[in-house]
This record gives C-alpha cells, structure tokens and sequence, in this order.
C-alpha cells in the first residue's frame, strides 16, 4: 500500500521557515509585520532569512531537549524533494540571533490577550472577565558569567533564576501580558509594569504578597476590581459592618471591603481540616457580591499555577534555558512566552466549538496539544490550509476534543516544593493531606469583625507634682495580664511612653520597687522606701522595658532623667505587660511597716510578645 502525502510550504529559502499547525496561529505576514516594524528584515536575501531565523527560535522551544542542528532538522525533515540549505550549529546560532530581541517581544505582545469569548463559560464572575498576577522565579538560565552578573545568584538553586510576572486570563490560563527580568526588582516592582493591560470590566485576583496601599491604589485608578488576600498582621478600621458578616474599610485612600472566613474541608477518605483567609476587595455592594460567593470565588486564582506548571515542566521538563547571556535569554523567553499562548489559543478555540465547554475541561489536553504540535512540524503538516477550511479545527483540536476530561471535580492538593535544596523541603504537619483528594463538603463561614480598639491618647497629663497618694492606681493592673495597648486605654490620660516613665518614677519614690530590668514588684504602699529583694524573685529577670524618650515628655519642665537601670535600645518591638502574683495578700493588719515580707509579693513586668 502506497501513502502518498502533499506539503504546502513557503516557496524558496523560506519553506524551513514554518510551525506546523502553529503556522496558522503565528502566519507568515504576521512574522514579516513585525519583523518590519522593529527594521529586523535582512538586507540582502540570504539562505536563511529573518522569517526562518523567527521560525527557528520558536521551534527551539518546542524541541528544548535537542540542540540546534536536531532542530533544524526537525524543521525540514518533511520537505522531502525541496532543496535546503545545511547550515552548520554556527550558523542557527548566527540566523536566531540576527533578528535581536524586539521581533520576538513585538510577536508575543501581538498574540497576548484574553482569547475566551464573554459568552464561554468558567471566564467571567458576573460581568467581570477574572484575571491574576503571580510570580514565578524558578526558571534556571545557564550559569554563565554574563548571566549570574545580570541576574545575581541565589541562595538556595546552583543556577541563576529569572524573575517571570505574568497576568493570565484564569479562565483559560492565558496570557496577557508578560514582563521578566532579576529577581531583586520584587513581584510587586514588575506587576506595576503590567497594570496598562487591565480594564474596567475586569475582576484581579491577587495573593498577599500584593496587598500594599500603593499597588491597590494604582489598580484602582485603572478602573479595574480587585479581590485578594490581606496579610493577618493589617489593621483595619471597622467602618460599616454588613450583613453578610463583612465590613467596609479604608486601605491607605481606597475604600474597600473586608471579609473574614474560616473554610472547613471535609475529604471523601473522612480528612477534616480548616483554613482561614481574609480577602480584601472593591466589590463593595454586599447584596450583589455576597461575601461567602466571594471567598468561594478566589480559588481560582490558583489556575495561575497551573499556567507556570505547563511553562516550566511541559513545555520546558524542568531543563535549563540554553542561552549564556543577557541578549540571548530575553530572546529566549519572548519566544517560549509566544509559544505557549499559542497552543492556549488552539486549546480555547477547540473548547469553544463545543457549545458549553468550560476550558477546565481541557486543562490535562496541553500535554496532548504540545505533542500533537511537535508531530505536525516534523511532518510539516497544515502549514498552508485551503481558504475553504477556514474556521475548521485541524489535528490538534481534534486530539483535544478527543480527550476532553468531564466536569471538574472539587479536590484539594498541599502545595509541595520538590528542590531538596529548598528551606521549605520539609512541611509541618497543619492537618491538610499529602496527597490530592477528593472534597465532599465545603463550609465557609463569614466571621464578624471584632469591636474595633479604643483610640489611644495622644498626649499625656503632667503628674509629677501631684500627691503621692493620687499614685496608687498603678496598683489596680495586678489582676491579669495585660497589653500596654489595653494599660494606656484603661488609663485613657497618658501615653505609652508616659506609662514607663511612670513605672520608673514610682519605683523612685517607693510605690512599687524595681527588681531587675523590665521587672517591677508592688505591695501596699507605705511611706517608708521598699527593700530591694534578691533578683531570684523574678523568672524572666533579663526582660529589659522601654526606656522613656525624653522628645515625649510633659513641657512644662524639665524633662525626667532616666532610671540607671534603663538602657537604649536601636531596636523596637512589641512589649507587653506580665503580671504575677505569687500568694494572695495577707490582711492590713498582718504586715510590716515595711511590707517586706515574702507573702504577697507581685511583679510587674513588660515582656517582648505579641
């Protein structure tokens, strides 16, 4: 049996020049468009021309495991009875490198975008189209000179990394915009970069590592909304509460909306485990956006993930970019960039001729539309199609919606680092499990904000020339343990560096007698000074307290000199006051004059803490 085959090619010196399949998405007057547009076309006709040198670097990145002479063999492996030109590896090297960076970079801004259509499902939330940012920095580049000077090295990979900030389209785990370069400028420095491209029918998904008030700021003057992650450390002022348990807020200038909630999540094998999340967003309207939608909502920022997953193991298998400097890697990574939105948009034009098809349910296919692409371009299959199959899904479509997966199932996975160098190798055991399981229920409850802490004063009153007896409301904290915030609340008249001068004045004048450093100790107050007991009193004796800043004090006199035992110190942090109390006290008419004695001895003192 006979298998005869025909090849519709580029004519001349350019027919290398090709994609397969792909070619339809990145044509040939799009590679001559841009390669015109940046002044990137050779002056003289060569026999491998800057369309091919194109051609070439993007099929270097559908073949990362050969080097360049296999590739160039794979590109014309079938045009059989075209005569070729045999370049050496010099020569690839010298035709990629020709066209420079802009071509590449100007290919890829042209295919990046949004590719789903409003009406496809899984895209939208209501009428905003989801998008993230993210970051990924473990993509190795070759450990050449030129490289660790441009991008330094890093403590825990034996190759320089590149920092990669993209903003996808969640639904479809495209992308629209990319930027990349050392790691030191920080995820936030470059998603700054990428905020041009957003809209204001779009809804960002975000992680904390973005919750700054200038990064909300700067995305909300792009009109665009914003639903991510707060750290747990921000304080922010309870403005209206809502009825869904959230609560209107103020970030910096941005009004804003915050949602406190626990997630339990019960697995078909009988897990339980629970997480909280506290989600910052401009979507304000309670009635419209209900706050447990909303929180329901954010998982599917971790579609991002999977986008770097397919970069950087599918398409890459964990290998190491090949070029050994600066120049080269930019060209590099436009190129894979370019690549990948390509066979995305093969992906979603398949979904999309099934009516109804949430592009999920093509999520495993990238791995079946890479290798079906790599096939077609060793066959030099559908270069140039007949304008009459138009709109039609060739090989790869075909092969997609063959092997469509069925409505997503709700499962959870611990997020895992593999590096064996890694800090983080190891996970403390928080309950979740270790391996991917099935979810069977899913609770999410909304917690009420808690009551919002008294305004602390902002000036203190000047006590130093008033009675010794007015003094002894000191006395009243020995009952608990106690915050200096809730202290300085209680007392609602000094500040907190007002409330340590105090305690240092008092143990002066013999209210109360200071142990040790940071350590003070009380009985009922007699005029007669206090005895200083042994430091064996106390079980954190090198606890030190804030000393006073003499810039705070009363202006009416001179300010106080500071106790001899207080010491400056360069570093602050937060402090809290420790009361113990050994005994309860004896009676009145039990003590000495002196109020010495062991019983009934209690200590004051600041420790560091939350």
């Amino acid at each position: 049996m006979t298998i005869t085959r025909s090849v519709t090619v580029a004519a001349g010196r350019f027919a290398p020049g090709h994609l397969g399949e792909l070619t339809a998405v990145v044509p040939f007057e799009l590679v001559d468009a841009v390669l015109e547009e940046t002044r990137s076309v050779q002056r003289r006709l060569r026999d491998l021309p800057s369309r091919v040198g194109v051609y070439f670097l993007l099929a270097m990145c559908l073949f990362p495991e050969v080097g360049y002479r296999l590739v160039w063999d794979k590109l014309t492996a079938g045009l059989h009875g075209i005569t070729v030109a045999g370049p050496t590896p010099k020569a690839l090297r010298d035709v990629r490198r020709r066209p420079g960076v802009a071509p590449v970079q100007a290919l890829f801004e042209v295919l990046a975008g949004p590719l789903a259509r409003p009406t496809t499902p899984g895209v939208r939330f209501g009428p905003f189209r989801t998008v993230s940012f993210d970051g990924c920095s473990s993509q190795k580049v070759a450990d050449s000179e030129r490289n660790r000077l441009w991008l330094g090295r890093t403590s825990h990979h034996g190759y320089p990394t590149i920092e990669l900030m993209t903003l996808i389209e969640t639904g479809t785990r495209a992308l629209i915009g990319a930027v990349f370069g050392p790691p030191a400028v920080g995820e936030t420095g470059y998603a700054s970069r990428l905020l041009h491209l957003l809209r204001p029918d779009m809804l960002v998904l975000r992680d904390k590592g973005f919750d700054g008030n200038g990064f909300l700021a700067a995305v909300n003057a792009t009109g665009a909304q914003v639903l991510g992650r707060l750290r747990a450390n921000r304080r922010t002022p309870v403005l209206t509460r809502l009825g869904d348990g959230s609560y209107l807020s103020v970030i910096g200038t941005e009004r804003v909306r915050i949602i406190d909630a626990t997630i339990t999540v019960t697995c078909a094998d009988g897990t339980v485990f629970t997480g909280t999340y506290r989600l910052v967003t401009t979507l304000t309207d309670a009635r419209r956006y209900p706050a447990s939608v909303l929180a329901g909502l954010y998982h599917q920022r971790w579609e991002h993930e999977s986008a770097y997953y397919a970069l950087r193991h599918t398409i890459m298998n964990g290998r190491v970019l090949r070029s050994g400097d600066p120049a080269g890697i930019n060209q590099e990574m436009w190129a894979l960039l370019t690549l990948y939105q390509a066979l995305r948009t093969m992906m979603v034009e398949a979904a999309e001729s099934l009516p109804g098809t949430d592009p999920d349910r093509c999520c495993c296919c990238f791995t079946v539309a890479l290798q079906t692409a790599r096939d077609q371009v060793v066959q030099a299959a559908a270069v140039i199609t007949d304008p009459t199959d138009a709109g039609r899904l060739g090989l790869i479509g075909h092969r997609i919606l063959a092997r469509l997966l069925p409505p997503r199932r709700q499962r959870v996975s611990t997020r895992k680092v593999k590096s064996p160098m890694s800090r983080y190798s190891t996970r403390h055991d928080d309950g979740r499990p270790d391996t991917s399981r099935t979810i069977t229920r899913l609770d999410i409850h909304v917690l009420e904000p808690c009551e919002p802490h008294p305004q602390l004063p902002a000036i203190s009153r000047d006590d130093r020339n008033t009675a010794l007896a007015d003094r002894r409301r000191i006395l009243g904290l020995l009952t608990r343990l106690w915050h200096p915030r809730d202290i300085v609340s209680h007392f609602g008249d000094i500040t907190r560096e007002t409330m340590y001068r105090q305690l240092s004045r008092r143990a002066e004048t013999g209210l109360i007698h200071k142990l040790g450093r940071g350590l003070y100790a009380a009985t009922t107050w007699t005029p007669t000074p206090l005895a200083r007991p042994a430091k064996t009193l106390t079980t954190r004796p090198w606890v030190k307290a804030r000393p006073p800043r003499t810039s705070e004090c009363p202006s009416t006199h001179q300010p106080p000199q500071p106790h001899q035992h207080h010491r400056a110190r360069t570093k602050r942090s937060p402090i809290r006051l420790t009361v113990t109390t050994s005994v309860k006290d004896p009676q009145p008419e039990n003590r000495t004059s002196h109020g010495s004695s062991e019983q009934g001895k209690r200590s004051i003192h600041p420790a560091g803490g939350a």
